[in-house]
């Protein structure tokens, strides 16, 4: 689900008042064709509930796993996707494009 900016940040603010364990997920690197722009935001809470997009498909499976992970031991991770990574079909960024994703807790 696509929403705006304030809506996403609103979201997490929420739940982190609310005492939930909340990741937020950024894109921070585009080349070729990417699905969403650098800025594209996804916030993530400890159940695997979340509002936002970065990118779309299979890809926002991977960085709503790899959210979990953070929120659960605290360490940020950058993530890239792309056609020359071997997972590229399986996330599905068949396209040609390639991303990168920084994923990190906040309180």
């Amino acid at each position: 689900m696509i929403s705006t900016d304030s809506d996403i940040l609103g979201m997490a603010e929420t739940w982190v008042r609310e005492g939930r364990g909340v990741a937020l997920a950024t894109v921070t690197e585009t080349w070729g064709s990417a699905p969403r722009p650098v800025g594209s935001h996804l916030v993530i809470d400890a159940d695997g509930n979340f509002l936002g997009s970065v990118s779309g498909g299979c890809v926002e499976g991977a960085v709503v796993s790899e959210a979990i992970d953070v929120i659960g031991d605290g360490t940020a991770r950058m993530l890239e996707f792309g056609v020359a990574d071997e997972t590229a079909w399986r996330v599905g960024l068949s396209c040609g494009g390639r991303i990168k994703v920084y994923v990190e807790r906040i309180a």
